[in-house]
């Protein structure tokens, strides 16, 4: 999926602040300390909602090029732009801590393989490397 951007309205609130809401993304929203926090905010909140509903198989919104006045009166549109495939590999590529059960015998055969030609990721790596496979 190539890149797309994405219209954000962003509510200023008295201390600065700025609640984020994606007309086009029902259900996408986040908060930004500052403008700058909120810009990066943004992104980070429509690439991960894209993200979720790429991995629930939904349909993606199209995005709008303009939003009626009276939706956006005293709030600043930023456009934004997200990146799905290079986040999809991102978050694809995540490290994520799991436990898992081995029979005896394999987690034996697998500490034998490690004494004998240790791998820098340990167990991790003897798992990982036959997963691929």
């Amino acid at each position: 999926m190539s890149n797309m951007t994405y219209l954000a309205i962003l509510e200023p609130g008295e201390d600065g602040s700025y609640g984020i809401s994606f007309p086009d993304l029902p259900g996408c929203f986040s908060y930004g300390e500052n403008l700058t926090h909120a810009a990066q905010m943004a992104a980070e909140a429509a690439s991960l909602h894209m993200y979720g509903l790429e991995q629930d198989g939904d349909e993606i919104p199209v995005p709008s090029l303009s939003l009626p006045k009276e939706e956006t009166e005293g709030m600043i549109v930023m456009p934004v732009t997200i990146h799905p495939n290079l986040f999809r590999l991102k978050k694809d590529n995540e490290r994520a801590k799991t436990n898992i059960t081995l029979p005896a015998w394999l987690k034996r055969i697998a500490e034998e393989h490690l004494t004998s030609r240790p791998f820098p990721g340990g167990l991790e790596w003897i798992v990982m490397s036959a997963a691929h496979r």
